[in-house]
């Protein structure tokens, strides 16, 4: 149950940082609402799933899926570079997320 509650932080995660962009500097009101919710219920379900994953393993799969989810659909939606390159990192950070995933203590 952790886990799951750590995968929608980080979907929390994406909704905030993908909401951030239409706040437009905090200037619109409903745009700004949705980041600050998007914000406190993704750190909450963090401090939930920490409770019984290591802090240190939930906050950096926390912040991957927040990157890598910020990340593509940056890539779908705004047209962001698609580069082999970029790809590639975008890879790396998901299979480190897998890693930690598998490596850590099963509770």
């Amino acid at each position: 149950m952790a886990w799951l509650l750590l995968f929608l932080a980080g979907l929390c995660e994406v909704a905030w940082a993908i909401t951030l962009k239409y706040s437009e500097g905090f200037t619109r009101l409903w745009p700004t609402v949705g980041v600050l919710a998007g914000g406190l219920v993704s750190v909450y379900l963090l401090s939930l799933a920490s409770k019984q994953i290591p802090i240190g393993t939930a906050y950096a799969v926390w912040t991957g899926i927040g990157a890598v989810g910020t990340a593509l659909l940056g890539i779908a939606f705004y047209h962001e570079p698609r580069t082999a390159l970029r790809l590639c990192c975008i890879l790396l950070i998901v299979a480190g997320i897998a890693g930690l995933r598998v490596l850590s203590p099963q509770n």
